[in-house]
């Protein structure tokens, strides 16, 4: 099942293995309990330390829980953890044969104190590149904490439980039987939110003792990390306020026009980026929301508040804070968002396999979704607001040519629809001639591009008509002092090359406006 060179590869990390490690699989008759068993076979003759036996229990089949001798497996995947969720796999079974986790120590501990039990259900979809992430944090909590354990649950293959959950998007996680979460999360996520109180604590005692800072980066995707490294090697107090670290990069699939990087992920970017940050002297402050900007006045120092009720101070501010998906703004959307509504269709398109699906939007990536989708779905309605596509033409003429696609061109999408638990259809109106149409469907994808996150800043700083930051050629917003790059700007070509440049040029712009101000 696996080639030659990922054999060699996984039986070099596993002599990274301290402990012996139990692989307990619960099979059926099925062609999928035997491709899992045959899988697990190969990884157990891989090392000495991997052992494997065929009795286990789980009502899931097939599945297989990763374990110590004598221990109840903690670690379970149901499903066979291949595609994005290999990786998974691995640092599953490395970090319970005794290879350190990757945390803070005070996160490792506080994950410890948890009481439970906690019991973690994640449904996910192999080609999803969202996943990986939640799983691998879920694995270190149960790996952490005795009382804690958590399964991925692949929702292709397990179908009756996606319907009768009602899961319209992956990563989709249930504490204890119970929705938890939607979405990317990090493992600092994940334990806010369980934990709320002590995290929140915790995040309040740090910014209480934080110093003013010479630049303090809001935002931490492209522009933001490199304004922070800019900064930081001027030798000045840099600090990063970040949502999200790694932005809306993380939402991003297949990157290929990153010059000298063939190919990436928008992920394992993300995580470069912040090791390239942490490479330098800047004091990261994640998971934090600012909610209001006061600019300097009379020399003195600008102001960021915190939905925390923290205030950080800085004698320069960069804002980097991006964008995030548009959103059609029609009655159903909301009800309906991850229930039928959905804006990633590489994360959440298998699970529409066989189903009716629209895309809206006709650029490029409303275009190479629906043909992405082609592959997956029974049918796709491309509708696009103009009267002709803008995306390129070999996306077009590749979109033209398959047979299970349709596209309605002056389409003003009006309404979602829904039962009340899952999307139905969708009404749109013909442009042309000012009537009302429905379609049946199980499924929609928005694609109409990006909104600047900078409504906070409404009334402090001078924006365009589409609510992107005005700035000059060195980064220069209407507030002395204040700085902004990348998606959140007038700048135009919203690209992650362009941002990093961007959050380069307003961090030399923050320096040399420092150098040249007047001592206190």
């Amino acid at each position: 099942m696996l080639d030659a060179n990922i054999k060699n590869q996984l039986q070099n990390y596993l002599t990274r293995l301290t402990t012996p490690v139990v692989l307990t699989a619960s099979l059926d008759d099925g062609a999928k309990s035997r491709e899992m068993y045959e899988l697990l076979q190969e990884i157990a003759a891989l090392s000495p330390l991997v052992s494997l036996n065929s009795d286990g229990q789980a009502a899931r089949r097939p599945s297989f829980g990763i374990g110590r001798p004598n221990e109840a497996a903690r670690i379970a995947f149901a499903g066979i953890p291949m595609g994005h969720e290999f990786t998974s796999l691995v640092l599953a079974l490395l970090q319970t044969g005794g290879h350190p986790v990757k945390a803070e120590t005070e996160v490792l501990a506080q994950i410890g104190a948890l009481r439970g039990p906690l019991h973690f259900e994640v449904f996910v979809s192999l080609s999803c590149h969202n996943c990986p992430d939640v799983v691998q944090a879920l694995n270190v909590m149960a790996l952490t904490n005795p009382s804690i354990t958590s399964v991925m649950i692949d929702g292709a293959l397990f179908q009756d439980e996606i319907d009768a959950r009602q899961i319209m998007g992956v990563p989709s996680v249930y504490l204890n039987g119970e929705p938890f979460g939607n979405g990317r999360m990090s493992l600092e996520e994940i334990l806010a939110k369980v934990d709320s109180e002590a995290s929140a604590e915790r995040a309040r005692a740090k910014l209480a003792d934080a110093e003013p800072f010479d630049v303090l980066v809001v935002g931490g995707g492209p522009a933001g990390s490199a304004a922070a490294i800019y900064a930081a090697r001027k030798g000045i107090r840099t600090g990063v306020l970040a949502e999200r670290f790694g932005g809306q990069v993380l939402d991003t699939l297949a990157i290929e026009n990153f010059v000298s990087v063939s190919r990436t992920e928008g992920p394992k970017l993300g995580m470069a980026l912040e090791q390239h940050v942490k490479d330098y002297d800047v004091d990261v402050l994640n998971l934090q929301r600012a909610h209001k900007l006061v600019p300097a006045q009379n020399g003195g120092l600008a102001e960021v508040h915190l939905d925390s009720g923290a205030v950080l101070k800085s004698r320069a501010v960069i804002l980097a804070t991006g964008a995030r998906w548009r959103e059609m703004g029609v009655p159903g959307e909301a009800q309906y968002k991850n229930r039928g509504v959905a804006f990633c269709p590489h994360c959440d398109g298998p699970l529409f396999k066989g189903k009716r699906v629209a895309v809206i939007g006709g650029g490029n990536s409303g275009v190479e979704a629906a043909i992405d989708l082609a592959g997956i779905v029974s049918h796709v309605t491309l509708l696009e607001f103009a009267d002709s596509l803008r995306a390129d033409a070999v996306l077009q003429a590749k979109l033209a040519s398959l047979p299970n696609v349709a596209i309605i061109k002056s389409a003003q999408t009006r309404e979602v629809l829904g039962d009340g638990q899952k999307v139905t259809g969708l009404v749109y109106r013909d442009r042309a001639s000012d009537s009302d149409h429905m379609l049946e469907l199980e499924g929609i994808f928005v694609q109409i591009g990006l909104l600047p996150n900078t409504e906070w800043l409404k009334d402090t700083l001078a924006l365009s008509p589409r609510g992107e930051i005005e700035v000059d050629a060195r980064g220069q917003t209407s507030a002395p002092g204040i700085f902004a790059a990348g998606d959140a700007t007038t700048v135009p070509f919203k690209q992650i090359i362009i941002a990093m440049g961007e959050g380069a040029k307003a961090s030399l712009g923050a320096f040399d406006y420092l150098i040249r101000q007047q001592p206190a």
